[in-house]
């Protein structure tokens, strides 16, 4: 099948890292949003430095499906959580399953908005 039109990236490895980077950042601010809301007033360089792992996770695993991909990813942002912000386990749980809540809060309106997916 031909392809019609031509996206703003044109596809390829160039619309691969603007994807990744963008999925970076979202996770960089929806864990900062959960980490203040959880944590209280922490540095933004720690969500800065965890958000690449669920990124990558989730850009990996997404020919398997979304459970797998959720799963997945929740136990991978917890363990960047964890070392990122040298938490306890119980205390990391809590703050991934809130950058979960906070994602999905976010990402649901601007899905809606600027029809993403």
């Amino acid at each position: 099948m031909l392809q019609t039109s031509v996206g703003l990236t044109g596809g390829g490895i160039p619309a691969l890292v603007v994807t990744f980077l963008a999925a970076v950042v979202f996770y960089a601010v929806t864990l900062h949003l959960a980490a203040t809301f959880f944590l209280g007033e922490v540095p933004t360089q720690y969500a800065a430095r965890a958000a690449a792992v669920p990124a990558a996770v989730s850009f990996v695993l997404q020919q398997w499906g979304p459970g797998v991909t959720i799963a997945v990813t929740l136990c991978a942002d917890w363990l960047a959580v964890r070392w990122s912000y040298d938490l306890e386990w119980q205390t990391a749980v809590v703050l991934a399953l809130l950058h979960f809540a906070f994602s999905v809060a976010l990402f649901l309106p601007l899905n809606n908005i600027f029809g993403i997916v």
